[in-house]
């Protein structure tokens, strides 16, 4: 039976949380973002990068001070429970839970709801910009800014781009966070500036748009090192990408390749294609595995939303992944091209349309193989974390998604304990969450961590 002595004590030290949280204007400001990247340094003999938060004796001096230290002496977990039949249960209490720590039992501590206003969430809004993402950009924006009209008082969110670059820090400012978002548009859309406020015409430069370097998964390292800090009780991470930066991670899942059966035309643009990549491997290659990753996820606390822009193939056979491919590409064939007058737009779909018909079967399979592995990678780092992904199959599913994910920040369980094993071994500890009376109860949300190193 809960007693009333554990209540209090639960309630007593939620409180004493809230109480260090940090208000947001006294919140360390981040500098230099993506420098993290440069001092991953990948070791061939133990086939892992070297971590900078990993290193022995770190000191807190220059080199090192943006690097955030986690504290993970209390082991917190974002629970979302659903019934057989995926319906989420609400209503929980403290007293509900049970958990294990490879097998030992463990006393709830820390208990709260996902609405609670008093707990505040960390955000980042992680959002691919490059090319092939555009043609879901503008409701994904704006189904963004939604989402930032519903943050609490407490809430903080960050903007972070496939550019590696953090356009906007932490802040609870939501006129900033929605100028920032606007800001992305600007880049990508060139009538937007075909007239400043001065009435001039800009220059044939002003009119080329700008799009994001792919650099998904480097952004996302980065801001897992640098962008989290102690007091963080709630990380959330929203990851808007297809994650095609997946081909330049080390010990990589996914690789071009030139299709045995190819013939011709087809098989000399497809080993044009292969000498191109291999040109930019080297410049372009990460210092960190898929496996580094999952690592750094599992340390840094933080739950993920993969948002997937395109038709969903991962998951699904080889015969109706192909039957998709076409209109796949017809739903990104208006590209950055978004300009164009309604004519300009349906002959260019039309002659894409034309054009897919004569692509080799072959070549069909190995595109549509590879995207497959590319989403499926997005949905396992989602998983790993305790969150979820989902596939943006056209612009207008937006609204939806980002409604669904708010929907269910709010809905998850907030339940965390002072582990008894208090060895700093910097060992994973497998946690398990169960709960009481109810079997038949899913409970999603991150079932390891890494104990603290010595």
């Amino acid at each position: 039976m809960f007693s009333c002595f554990q209540a209090i004590l639960i309630a007593l030290v939620t409180l004493s949380l809230l109480a260090q949280t940090p208000s947001p204007p006294k919140r360390k400001k981040v500098k230099n973002f993506g420098s993290s990247l440069k001092r991953l340094k990948w070791n061939p003999e133990k086939n892992a990068a070297e971590l900078p938060s990993e290193k022995k004796n770190a000191t807190s001096g220059d080199e090192e001070e943006d690097v955030i230290r986690i504290d993970t002496s209390l082991v917190s977990s974002d629970l979302l429970v659903v019934d057989q039949h995926e319906k989420i249960i609400l209503g929980l209490t403290a007293d509900d839970f049970s958990i294990t720590e490879d097998g030992t039992p463990q006393t709830v501590t820390h208990f709260s709801t996902g609405d609670n206003v008093n707990v505040p969430r960390t955000i980042v809004l992680l959002i691919d910009y490059s090319g092939s993402q555009v043609p879901y950009l503008y409701n994904s924006i704006n189904a963004a800014k939604v989402l930032v009209d519903k943050l609490g008082p407490k809430d903080l969110m960050a903007i972070v781009t496939d550019d590696v670059d953090l356009i906007q820090d932490f802040t609870n400012d939501k006129r900033k966070l929605k100028e920032k978002l606007d800001s992305i548009l600007d880049e990508i859309n060139p009538t937007a500036r075909v007239i400043d406020s001065q009435g001039r015409s800009p220059s044939i430069r002003a009119l080329i748009p700008h799009i994001g370097r792919s650099k998904q998964y480097s952004a996302l390292m980065a801001t897992l090192n640098e962008l989290f800090q102690q007091a963080d009780i709630r990380r959330i991470i929203i990851f808007q990408t297809d994650g095609d930066e997946a081909i330049y991670l080390r010990n990589p899942k996914v690789a071009l390749t030139i299709p045995s059966g190819l013939t011709g035309a087809t098989l000399q643009a497809a080993q044009e294609k292969l000498l191109l990549h291999q040109r930019l491997f080297p410049s372009n290659e990460t210092q960190f595995s898929l496996e580094d990753l999952y690592r750094v996820v599992e340390r840094q606390r933080a739950t993920l939303y993969t948002v997937i822009p395109g038709v969903r193939f991962w998951g699904l056979p080889l015969d109706e992944q192909v039957r998709k491919w076409n209109p796949a590409q017809l739903a990104q064939a208006p590209g950055w091209m978004g300009h164009l007058s309604s004519k300009k737009r349906e002959e260019l779909r039309n002659r894409i349309e034309k054009e897919n018909q004569h692509i080799d079967p072959i070549v069909v399979e190995t595109n549509v193989d590879l995207i497959s592995k590319e989403q499926a990678i997005l949905a396992s780092i989602a998983s790993v974390s305790g969150g979820w992904s989902d596939n943006l199959e056209v612009p207008e599913q937006a609204d939806a998604i980002y409604s669904r994910i708010f929907s269910d920040i709010n809905q998850r369980y907030i339940v965390g304990y002072y582990p008894t094993n208090k060895e700093r071994d910097g060992k994973r500890r497998n946690i398990e969450f169960k709960v009481k009376g109810h079997p038949e109860y899913k409970v999603y949300g991150r079932f390891s961590y890494f104990a603290p190193g010595p």
